[in-house]
């Protein structure tokens, strides 16, 4: 994919987003910008944010890193306490148990310190290729392209690629779109996502990226 294409469609996006409604940012931007959004709040934040809504994941990992402020803190916390914290993303048993393992083998085995490239992430418990290059990206600035659903859908929508699976846009992704933009296309991506192609009724008629939607054409375009 040529750089003009992938710019025509992230500024087309954000275009659409900006006169519709400025939307919100997304939970890891947010993480991100936060004074406290250092590498382990963005990966404990992922970790959570597994079937959680966005603004509840924020507020979440703001409230356990001004208790738990490094890993050490976390590894030790107690299971319930932590629970307690973390209960209204969902899931919160298998959650609490989770972030403390992680916490538990970053203090030990990585001197505290959350790795920054994909082979040590993914020996983490519990993190896949999304979660590590999340941290990569919204952590260390890495360039990786995260994909969730929202950038699983929106890619194969787009007709930018044609997989089935998430493993299978991020692999076909990195080989098409220059590398200088995948630091935007999740934050992108999703936000447009979460506000405008939604899985159910897009909103097509506001979108100024649908001349080059392959959705749009073979389902609206005359």
């Amino acid at each position: 994919m040529q750089s003009e294409h992938m710019e025509k469609i992230l500024h087309g996006m954000i275009k659409t987003m900006s006169s519709v409604k400025p939307p919100r940012m997304t939970a890891l931007r947010e993480l991100h910008e936060a004074e406290t959004g250092g590498p382990l709040s963005i990966l404990i934040g992922t970790i959570l944010s597994a079937r959680t809504r966005d603004e509840n994941t924020s507020a979440v990992v703001k409230k356990l890193f001004s208790k738990y402020k490094t890993a050490r803190s976390l590894a030790r916390a107690r299971v319930s306490d932590v629970e307690k914290i973390i209960k209204s993303t969902g899931f919160y048993h298998v959650k609490a148990r989770r972030i403390i393992e992680v916490a538990s083998i970053i203090d030990s085995q990585y001197h505290g310190k959350v790795p920054d490239n994909l082979d040590e992430l993914l020996k983490l418990p519990g993190v896949g290729r999304k979660t590590a290059n999340c941290v990569l990206v919204y952590a260390f600035e890495k360039p990786a392209i995260p994909v969730d659903t929202h950038v699983h859908r929106i890619s194969n929508r787009l007709g930018i690629v044609e997989t089935k699976t998430p493993e299978e846009t991020e692999l076909a992704l990195m080989k098409k779109i220059p590398k200088r933009y995948w630091l935007q296309i999740n934050d992108t991506f999703v936000m447009y996502g979460q506000n405008i192609c939604k899985p159910i009724s897009p909103m097509c008629n506001v979108c100024q990226i649908k001349k080059e939607c392959k959705y749009y054409k073979t389902n609206f375009a005359s």
